[in-house]
């Protein structure tokens, strides 16, 4: 698709919110989102508070739309880079471990709205302008409502088929303890103050894999 084909009002708009998610990402650092302040995001992206109010219910809804954009990222990846099993698995939790150098407040910040939430968060769905803007080179995968249970859903069964899970590991139970690696074993390795996040998910991720 190309630019001219998508109104110019609706690139606009999706640009508009695109510069308050940037904004946020660059305010955010070494701190928590909760002292990241609206008003901030605001100025540094210069949109009004009425217009950030809406493209987002609230402030943390960014964090969402954030695991939205991630996500289609490494399925891109694992698209352009096909990887299997526990190799993928290992995929998503080295990006993770690399953006934690960068933004080390992100994923605690992520981890302490979802466990406010009480529930994994419904990813939003992306205009057509936003697709357009973020994954120009990839518009299809950009459409796809990414789910990082049936991601890791895939993996298991691959790594089950593969035989590369501990004996008595089922698909389903290794579901279950990839989301617990994936959040559990960050805030492991921030409460034991670890420069190196992914040795920390390698050290647990020996939990899942045959001797």
């Amino acid at each position: 698709m190309k630019e001219n084909a998508i109104a110019l009002r609706e690139l606009k708009k999706a640009r508009a919110k695109l510069a308050l998610y940037e904004a946020s990402l660059e305010l955010i650092g070494e701190r928590s989102f909760r002292e990241v302040y609206l008003e901030d995001i605001c100025r540094k992206a210069e949109v009004s508070k009425v217009t950030f109010f809406k493209f987002f219910r609230q402030k943390e809804d960014v964090l969402v739309y954030y695991m939205r954009v991630w996500l289609t990222d490494r399925m891109i990846e694992l698209e352009k880079e096909p990887k299997r099993g526990l190799a993928a698995l290992r995929h998503i939790f080295h990006d993770v471990a690399e953006r934690a150098k960068k933004w080390p407040g992100l994923m605690l910040s992520l981890i302490s709205f979802l466990c406010e939430m009480k529930m994994h968060p419904c990813m939003p769905e992306l205009s057509e302008a936003e697709v357009y803007l973020l994954f120009p080179d990839h518009m299809e995968l950009g459409r796809q409502d990414p789910n990082l249970f049936e991601l890791y859903r895939q993996f298991m069964e691959e790594a089950h088929a593969d035989g590369e899970l501990r004996e008595g590991i089922t698909a389903a139970t290794a579901v279950q303890m990839a989301f617990t690696i994936f959040y559990g074993a960050f805030l492991t390795a921030h409460l034991y103050r670890s420069e190196d996040v992914m040795k920390v998910y390698d050290e647990h991720l020996k939990l899942l894999i045959r001797s």
